[in-house]
């Protein structure tokens, strides 16, 4: 059974850190480019950060950029997304998604709340 659970997610004050994971199972994660999408409420889902399976990172939204990190580990089959310096707008739904050609798995998201 595949399945993508993210976890991580929670209450921060502007300013500060949280790191998502998104743990992966039942399909062969290290062939698999990972990305991080997020969706506040009344937005569209945008792309957040994406690492190939290789480890390369492709993509940083500009956003976020100096401030998010992303980052996998295949042995653990888990990637993790290093969020600092926290603002209100990066309050959203996260979640996970793992991809390889037609194969295309999501997590079911995690809430993050910047707010004092």
């Amino acid at each position: 059974q595949v399945q993508l659970v993210e976890s991580g997610g929670g209450l921060v004050q502007p300013g500060g850190s949280l790191r998502l994971s998104c743990a992966a199972s039942g399909f062969a994660f290290s062939n698999y480019a990972v990305s991080w999408y997020r969706q506040a409420p009344g937005k569209e889902r945008e792309l957040v950060a994406r690492i190939r399976s290789t480890g390369v990172i492709s993509n940083y939204l500009e956003s976020v950029k100096g401030r998010f990190t992303i980052s996998r580990d295949n042995a653990k089959t888990t990637a993790y997304l290093q969020m600092n310096s926290l603002k209100p707008e990066d309050t959203a739904v996260y979640y996970c998604n793992a991809k390889l050609s037609w194969s295309d798995f999501w997590g079911q998201g995690t809430q993050v709340t910047v707010s004092s």
